[in-house]
């Protein structure tokens, strides 16, 4: 029966090894520390997050700036006056937006109320503010709002 004082460790007794005793010995020469540099030399410790002298990254990095909300919501704007401009048979609706080149595929629009529109026109967007709402109503037109 086996008991725990006649136990034997299943560590070894191996030696340690010797550094710096010539290149039969593995550990020659620079003792596997590589080729010059701080951590090559003796009493060398350099602090944690130590960049070897430039600039740290706790430096880098902007503070106090503010932040970004990840719930904001990117609009691409276009206004009331450009409306007729960029119509097709007296509608204005995102895909054609996207062929012309002015609005990217997955891209949100909205639509201010910056100057004036006479024609009645329908308009397709993410977002209308009350300005541009009155203005294309006030002249016949209809707005959907896309989702």
């Amino acid at each position: 029966m086996i008991k725990l004082h006649s136990l034997k460790s299943i560590k070894t007794n191996k030696a340690k090894r010797r550094l710096g005793r010539g290149h039969g010995s593995s550990k020659g020469q620079t003792s596997g520390r590589g080729n010059k540099g701080q951590k090559s030399r003796s009493g060398s410790t350099a602090r944690i997050r130590f960049e070897g002298g430039q600039n740290p990254l706790i430096a880098r990095i902007p503070k106090l700036k503010g932040f970004k909300n990840i719930n904001s919501i990117d609009y691409n704007i276009l206004n009331v006056e450009d409306l007729v401009s960029y119509a097709i048979d007296g509608k204005v609706t995102k895909e054609d937006l996207v062929k012309k080149g002015i609005l990217h595929k997955n891209n949100k629009l909205k639509i201010l109320g910056d100057g004036e529109i006479k024609e009645k026109i329908e308009v397709e967007a993410d977002a209308v503010s009350k300005s541009a709402q009155e203005k294309i109503e006030k002249a016949g037109g209809k707005i959907v709002i896309s989702n």
